[in-house]
């Protein structure tokens, strides 16, 4: 054990690494050593930023914890202390069934911690972190909570109804991590497209979005998390006038049927749906978007998931992601519906509905070969330079492996030719110049 190193371990979401970010610069701040996701845990302290918001992600957390309950019984740690979504879920189920944890603090009184280790927190840096991520992208979090009442989602158990933060704050923030090297930054939320309805009764997103823009030395704004119902027409403007605003966009479409989006309470509809993408694609006709369906709904019929199979091969989304449902205690389908179809029926609709979206995958990256797209450069590893375009989100999209015959500093941008692709990866080059520049 070192004296003075604290371990974090943060699983989860991108909303996580931010609050870990956030207490790890309020640790480093009191004079701690902090190591985040280390291969070797060494630190006298431990602090697990957990996730509750499915079933596996709520037995990943447990086990865990109870991995370093285990190093604790065998001295290899002096303090072990646990934070986030599953101990806001779970608080008293937590310390009955854990006395081992020192002490158990949930999504948003994480700063507590500092005190019980007998330090201050640090007002003055409440818009600083210390980031997890390479140095020039970051993730930035515009708001708490969640006010939608879809029918599957603990999110607004664990967390609350939603909370936007003070726009003036986020920019304030953003600005700080241009300062120290960022140049592109992810805008996440439960919902981006809530943002100001809870403060001022409009739809801020836009507003926000510009605001960000404007900011010296930011490169790429990518936006995460946004919803279909009541979707901010104005955003499609900014994203086209704003050449920093990626031609991204990350929304979460679920299901297409109505009877499935009823029971969903996704409060949108089959003919809504299609033309919320339609008019998103004439506004923007080189934009990528990504989604994520769902499979295995209690009340999902064959007739349904037939019509969210064609739903994937009409739209032709660039990214998906796919998930079973997952009955979670609390919610409003757990509270009403019957969860009857097998769990490896769920698995064969998954399995189903992602082999259609490798084909389309494949098709899409195919297109691109040939074509010359803006590279930012993520890291160097042994064969290949690692990089991504604007339609490529960190940890979540395909890279860009660019062959190593120059020098590349990651951080930097480069004009990459796409010369192959395998599987949803592309390999590219550097181009002399971004004249040749393509989009499709």
């Amino acid at each position: 054990m070192k004296k003075n190193r604290i371990d974090i371990i943060t699983l989860g979401c991108s909303k996580n690494i931010v609050d870990s970010e956030r207490l790890i610069r309020q640790l480093t701040a009191s004079g701690y050593t902090v190591k985040h996701d280390s291969d070797k845990v060494e630190g006298e302290i431990v602090v697990i930023n957990t996730c509750g918001f499915i079933g596996d992600a709520k037995e990943e957390s447990v086990n865990t914890i109870l991995q370093f309950v285990d190093a604790k019984k065998k001295k290899r740690l002096k303090k072990l202390f646990v934070m986030g979504c599953l101990s806001e879920r779970y608080l008293k189920e937590l310390q009955e069934e854990i006395p081992e944890v020192d002490k158990f603090y949930g999504k948003f009184d994480w700063n507590g911690l500092i005190t019980d280790l007998g330090k201050s927190y640090h007002a003055s840096l409440r818009l600083e972190r210390e980031l997890t991520t390479p140095p020039h992208y970051a993730y930035v979090k515009i708001s708490e909570g969640c006010s939608r009442t879809c029918s599957y989602c603990a999110i607004p158990i664990i967390t609350g109804k939603h909370i936007s933060r003070p726009m003036q704050d986020i920019v304030n923030e953003a600005k700080i991590l241009v300062e120290k090297g960022v140049k592109e930054i992810q805008l996440i939320a439960q919902d981006l497209t809530f943002y100001g309805l809870d403060t001022t009764q409009k739809k801020q997103l836009p507003e926000l979005v510009e605001k960000l823009s404007d900011i010296n030395g930011l490169a790429w704004i990518r936006l995460h998390y946004a919803y279909p119902a009541l979707f901010p027409d104005d955003l499609l403007r900014v994203m086209r006038e704003r050449d920093n605003v990626c031609n991204y966009l990350d929304i979460a479409f679920q299901h297409i049927s109505n009877n499935m989006l009823k029971l969903m309470r996704r409060n949108i509809t089959r003919k809504e749906t299609y033309g919320l993408i339609e008019k998103i694609r004439k506004d923007i006709p080189d934009i990528h978007l990504r989604t994520t369906l769902m499979v295995g709904h209690p009340g999902e019929t064959e007739k349904d998931f037939d019509e969210l199979k064609q739903f994937a091969r009409d739209i032709r989304f660039e990214r998906l992601g796919g998930f079973v449902y997952s009955d979670e205690e609390g919610t409003y389908s757990n509270i009403h519906y019957q969860d009857l179809i097998p769990s490896e029926e769920k698995q064969r609709r998954l399995d189903e509905i992602m082999s259609i979206q490798e084909e389309i995958a494949g098709e899409i990256a195919g297109r691109k070969i040939g074509q010359t797209f803006k590279t930012i450069i993520d890291r160097e590893e042994k064969d290949y330079y690692i990089g991504r375009t604007e339609y490529d989100s960190p940890e979540v999209d395909p890279e860009v492996l660019i062959q190593k015959d120059q020098r590349l500093i990651p951080g930097d941008f480069r004009p990459v030719r796409i010369t192959g692709t395998q599987g949803f990866d592309l390999f590219g080059e550097v181009s002399k110049t971004y004249s040749d520049v393509a989009i499709s």
